[in-house]
Protein backbone atom coordinates (compact mmCIF):
# COMPACT_ATOMS: atom_id res chain seq x y z
CA UNK A 1 0.00 0.00 0.00
CA UNK A 2 1.15 3.14 -0.89
CA UNK A 3 1.17 5.93 1.82
CA UNK A 4 0.50 9.64 0.50
CA UNK A 5 1.44 12.54 2.39
CA UNK A 6 -0.75 15.67 3.16
CA UNK A 7 1.60 17.53 0.55
CA UNK A 8 0.98 14.91 -1.91
CA UNK A 9 -2.72 14.68 -1.64
CA UNK A 10 -2.90 19.04 -1.86
CA UNK A 11 -0.63 18.76 -4.92
CA UNK A 12 -3.03 15.73 -6.30
CA UNK A 13 -5.94 17.49 -5.95
CA UNK A 14 -4.40 20.86 -7.65
CA UNK A 15 -3.55 18.78 -10.16
CA UNK A 16 -6.68 17.11 -10.59
CA UNK A 17 -8.41 20.20 -10.87
CA UNK A 18 -7.12 20.67 -13.99
CA UNK A 19 -9.77 21.03 -16.80
CA UNK A 20 -9.48 18.51 -19.59
CA UNK A 21 -8.35 20.42 -23.13
CA UNK A 22 -11.35 18.53 -25.06
CA UNK A 23 -13.41 18.25 -22.77
CA UNK A 24 -13.46 21.29 -20.45
CA UNK A 25 -16.49 20.51 -18.52
CA UNK A 26 -14.47 18.07 -16.78
CA UNK A 27 -11.65 18.07 -14.94
CA UNK A 28 -8.45 15.69 -14.87
CA UNK A 29 -9.29 14.14 -11.94
CA UNK A 30 -13.05 13.33 -12.68
CA UNK A 31 -12.00 12.25 -15.87
CA UNK A 32 -9.47 9.60 -14.01
CA UNK A 33 -6.57 10.53 -15.80
CA UNK A 34 -3.93 11.91 -13.36
CA UNK A 35 -2.85 8.89 -10.90
CA UNK A 36 -1.02 9.96 -8.56
CA UNK A 37 1.53 12.66 -7.47
CA UNK A 38 5.05 12.11 -5.65
CA UNK A 39 7.08 15.01 -3.89
CA UNK A 40 10.75 13.98 -4.24
CA UNK A 41 12.20 16.94 -2.62
CA UNK A 42 10.24 20.05 -0.78
CA UNK A 43 9.85 21.89 -4.02
CA UNK A 44 10.40 19.13 -6.76
CA UNK A 45 7.08 16.66 -7.79
CA UNK A 46 6.68 13.85 -10.01
CA UNK A 47 3.27 13.55 -11.88
CA UNK A 48 2.24 10.11 -13.03
CA UNK A 49 -0.59 10.73 -15.84
CA UNK A 50 -2.41 8.37 -17.78
CA UNK A 51 -3.99 9.07 -21.35
CA UNK A 52 -7.42 8.17 -22.80
CA UNK A 53 -5.53 6.19 -25.06
CA UNK A 54 -1.67 5.55 -26.61
CA UNK A 55 -1.92 8.11 -29.14
CA UNK A 56 -4.57 11.09 -27.29
CA UNK A 57 -3.27 14.24 -28.77
CA UNK A 58 -4.16 16.10 -25.48
CA UNK A 59 -1.79 14.37 -23.20
CA UNK A 60 0.86 17.04 -24.18
CA UNK A 61 -1.62 20.16 -23.44
CA UNK A 62 -2.34 18.21 -20.09
CA UNK A 63 0.95 17.97 -19.17
CA UNK A 64 1.53 21.41 -19.60
CA UNK A 65 -1.63 22.77 -17.69
CA UNK A 66 -0.66 20.48 -15.14
CA UNK A 67 2.72 21.95 -14.86
CA UNK A 68 1.92 25.17 -15.05
CA UNK A 69 -1.27 24.44 -12.30
CA UNK A 70 1.66 23.03 -10.11
CA UNK A 71 4.30 26.19 -10.75
CA UNK A 72 1.68 28.53 -9.99
CA UNK A 73 1.37 26.71 -6.37
CA UNK A 74 4.89 27.43 -5.69
CA UNK A 75 6.38 24.04 -6.98
CA UNK A 76 9.51 24.84 -8.35
CA UNK A 77 10.15 21.76 -10.54
CA UNK A 78 7.10 19.31 -12.05
CA UNK A 79 7.96 16.91 -14.05
CA UNK A 80 4.72 14.97 -15.84
CA UNK A 81 5.34 10.94 -16.97
CA UNK A 82 3.38 9.60 -18.63
CA UNK A 83 1.76 6.14 -17.30
CA UNK A 84 0.34 3.64 -19.65
CA UNK A 85 -0.08 0.70 -17.10
CA UNK A 86 -2.79 0.44 -15.81
CA UNK A 87 -4.41 1.22 -19.14
CA UNK A 88 -7.12 3.92 -18.47
CA UNK A 89 -10.66 2.77 -18.85
CA UNK A 90 -14.01 4.74 -19.02
CA UNK A 91 -14.69 3.00 -16.00
CA UNK A 92 -12.06 5.45 -14.49
CA UNK A 93 -14.71 8.22 -14.73
CA UNK A 94 -16.00 9.34 -11.53
CA UNK A 95 -20.03 9.58 -11.15
CA UNK A 96 -19.13 13.45 -10.88
CA UNK A 97 -17.89 13.46 -14.55
CA UNK A 98 -20.23 11.48 -15.73
CA UNK A 99 -23.07 13.80 -13.90
CA UNK A 100 -21.15 16.90 -15.36
CA UNK A 101 -21.30 15.21 -19.20
CA UNK A 102 -24.83 14.70 -18.97
CA UNK A 103 -25.83 17.72 -18.04
CA UNK A 104 -23.43 19.40 -20.99
CA UNK A 105 -25.42 17.41 -23.23
CA UNK A 106 -22.92 14.15 -23.88
CA UNK A 107 -24.65 10.84 -22.79
CA UNK A 108 -21.89 9.46 -20.49
CA UNK A 109 -20.21 6.08 -21.08
CA UNK A 110 -21.89 3.00 -19.79
CA UNK A 111 -20.00 1.52 -16.95
CA UNK A 112 -18.40 -1.95 -17.45
CA UNK A 113 -17.17 -3.01 -14.03
CA UNK A 114 -16.06 -6.47 -14.33
CA UNK A 115 -17.43 -7.44 -17.56
CA UNK A 116 -14.16 -7.13 -19.10
CA UNK A 117 -13.73 -5.52 -22.67
CA UNK A 118 -16.39 -3.70 -24.37
CA UNK A 119 -17.88 -5.58 -27.54
CA UNK A 120 -17.91 -3.58 -30.46
CA UNK A 121 -21.07 -4.18 -32.41
CA UNK A 122 -20.60 -3.30 -36.25
CA UNK A 123 -24.31 -4.07 -37.48
CA UNK A 124 -26.54 -2.30 -34.85
CA UNK A 125 -27.40 1.47 -35.03
CA UNK A 126 -30.67 1.18 -32.47
CA UNK A 127 -29.99 1.19 -29.35
CA UNK A 128 -33.88 0.73 -27.44
CA UNK A 129 -34.22 -1.15 -24.92
CA UNK A 130 -31.24 -3.87 -24.06
CA UNK A 131 -31.86 -7.28 -25.67
CA UNK A 132 -29.82 -10.60 -24.08
CA UNK A 133 -26.81 -11.40 -27.01
CA UNK A 134 -24.77 -14.79 -27.07
CA UNK A 135 -21.30 -15.00 -25.53
CA UNK A 136 -18.69 -16.83 -28.49
CA UNK A 137 -19.49 -19.77 -26.15
CA UNK A 138 -22.95 -19.83 -26.34
CA UNK A 139 -24.26 -19.02 -23.02
CA UNK A 140 -26.07 -15.77 -22.79
CA UNK A 141 -24.30 -12.61 -21.60
CA UNK A 142 -25.59 -9.71 -20.06
CA UNK A 143 -25.87 -6.41 -22.77
CA UNK A 144 -24.96 -3.09 -21.86
CA UNK A 145 -27.70 -0.54 -20.61
CA UNK A 146 -28.76 1.07 -23.91
CA UNK A 147 -27.15 4.59 -24.24
CA UNK A 148 -29.62 7.25 -23.18
CA UNK A 149 -30.24 10.66 -24.39
CA UNK A 150 -28.81 12.95 -22.19
CA UNK A 151 -31.71 15.91 -23.16
CA UNK A 152 -34.79 13.79 -22.65
CA UNK A 153 -33.70 10.26 -20.83
CA UNK A 154 -34.68 8.28 -23.30
CA UNK A 155 -33.25 4.97 -24.11
CA UNK A 156 -34.73 4.73 -27.93
CA UNK A 157 -31.74 6.46 -29.58
CA UNK A 158 -29.54 6.19 -32.97
CA UNK A 159 -26.19 6.04 -34.26
CA UNK A 160 -25.34 8.70 -36.84
CA UNK A 161 -21.92 8.05 -37.05
CA UNK A 162 -19.07 6.06 -34.79
CA UNK A 163 -16.80 9.51 -34.63
CA UNK A 164 -17.69 12.40 -33.45
CA UNK A 165 -15.64 15.78 -32.60
CA UNK A 166 -13.01 13.31 -30.69
CA UNK A 167 -12.07 9.92 -31.84
CA UNK A 168 -13.62 8.87 -28.24
CA UNK A 169 -17.26 9.95 -28.91
CA UNK A 170 -20.09 8.34 -31.62
CA UNK A 171 -22.51 10.80 -32.79
CA UNK A 172 -26.13 9.58 -31.75
CA UNK A 173 -29.46 11.15 -32.60
CA UNK A 174 -32.51 10.25 -29.94
CA UNK A 175 -35.45 9.17 -31.92
CA UNK A 176 -37.75 10.89 -28.94
CA UNK A 177 -36.59 14.19 -28.69
CA UNK A 178 -35.07 13.94 -31.89
CA UNK A 179 -32.19 16.05 -30.86
CA UNK A 180 -28.57 15.04 -32.00
CA UNK A 181 -26.06 14.18 -29.32
CA UNK A 182 -22.36 12.82 -28.86
CA UNK A 183 -21.95 9.71 -26.87
CA UNK A 184 -18.83 9.04 -24.90
CA UNK A 185 -17.58 5.67 -26.09
CA UNK A 186 -17.00 2.67 -24.04
CA UNK A 187 -13.41 1.82 -23.31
Amino acid sequence: MVTVTPLEAELLEIAGSVPDPELPVLTLRELGVVRAVHAREADTVEVELTPTYTGCPAIEAMSLDIERALRDHGVRKVTVRTVLAPAWSTDDITDEGRRKLREFGIAPPRVRGASGPVRVEIGRTRSRASRPTEASDGAAEEPLAAIRCPHCGSADTELLSRFSSTACKALRRCLACREPFDHFKEL
